[in-house]
């Protein structure tokens, strides 16, 4: 099945399949209700064959005609649990091979719902060769790269930039990693954020791609998040000195901003694991790094308050050695 403008390439056939004229085939039993009606138990029923083109995701049963000619009417027939589809097409553009999509979906209300998009309903691509009358499993350049984005994205900003933030928070209280921690924080943002924007530009390029189904809340997120971070890239270009009396204010923006991204980041890396839906191990993978980092959060939490507290009472023993009175 395939989107409308798309038939040299796809061959939209939509097979709908309907029990009538059951009472005129044979293989059918008479059978009682309990309160006297009849009714027929049958073993085989027709197969009617239902050809149009896809418009939307829930298409109507109407009976249309194809955007290529098709010479002889569908007919199909079920035997041994399978169906078997006849019918004979002009193939569009002299060409033999062509791609097709096998999908079902359920019927509701007299309509066509959609099909499951994940698992083999987006592993069901087929390379049809008419004159050979092979078929090959097609590439699904899509699934490949919709995995990919999750990927690029799961790592730059659910990994990376929580680490980069990790790093400035806590590794700065020790004076023997100065300035060491401010290289290997930069280092996980740049690298987080340049992985992050490529996974963000795939996004848009396959939401682009998809028509009719959009994935309005995930893309929204996405593009706050692209917008905080390439606003905080933007403003390390006007962080003050240390002793501006802006940089109080510069670093409380930083800082806030900063953690929009982390919590952004996370909530729409769930939401792209419900829209992927791969294998469990994934998303358990990600509640894994997430419970790790966390972890990691409150025992440097605790370290860091405790040398804090410690260089603070140092200090004001120091001072007061010296006589001086000064509380640092």
């Amino acid at each position: 099945m395939a989107r409308p403008g798309h038939s040299t390439a796809w061959l939209p056939l939509l097979v709908l399949l309907f029990a009538a004229g059951a009472a005129a085939q044979s293989g059918c039993l008479s059978a009682t209700f309990t309160g006297g009606r009849t009714f027929l138990k049958c073993n085989q029923l027709p197969v009617s064959v239902l050809t149009t083109i896809l418009r939307n995701t829930a298409p109507t049963l109407d009976n249309t005609a194809l955007s290529f000619d098709v010479p002889v009417p569908a007919s199909a027939e079920y035997a041994g649990g399978a169906y078997t589809i006849y019918a004979t097409v002009a193939l569009p553009g002299n060409a033999t091979s062509h791609n097709t999509v096998w999908q079902a979906g359920p019927i509701s209300g007299g309509r066509v719902s959609q099909h499951s998009i994940s698992g083999p309903n987006v592993q069901s691509l087929q390379r049809l060769d008419f004159l050979s009358g092979t078929s090959t499993g097609a590439s699904n350049s899509r699934l490949h790269r919709r995995n990919l984005h999750g990927v690029l994205n799961g790592v730059g900003w659910g990994v990376l930039i929580p680490l980069g933030a990790m790093i400035a928070r806590y590794l700065r209280v020790f004076e023997a990693a100065d300035p060491a921690w401010f290289y290997l924080h930069i280092a996980c943002q740049i690298s987080g954020y340049a992985l992050g924007v490529a996974g963000w530009g795939l996004g848009l390029k396959l939401g682009s791609e998809s028509k009719g189904l959009t994935y309005t809340t995930h893309r929204s997120i996405g593009i706050a998040i692209f917008c905080l971070a390439t606003l905080q890239v933007f403003a390390l270009f006007l962080r003050p000195d240390k002793k501006n009396k802006y940089r109080v204010y510069w670093n409380a923006y930083h800082h806030s901003v900063g953690y929009s991204v982390i919590v952004l980041a996370a909530v729409n890396i769930f939401k792209g694991l419900n829209i992927l839906k791969p294998a469990t191990g994934w998303k358990t993978s990600y509640v894994v790094i997430l419970a790790t980092l966390a972890g990691v959060v409150l025992l440097l939490e605790a370290i860091t308050w405790a040398v804090v507290l410690r260089r603070r009472k140092r200090n004001r023993a120091h001072a007061g050695a010296n006589g001086t009175g000064v509380q640092l």
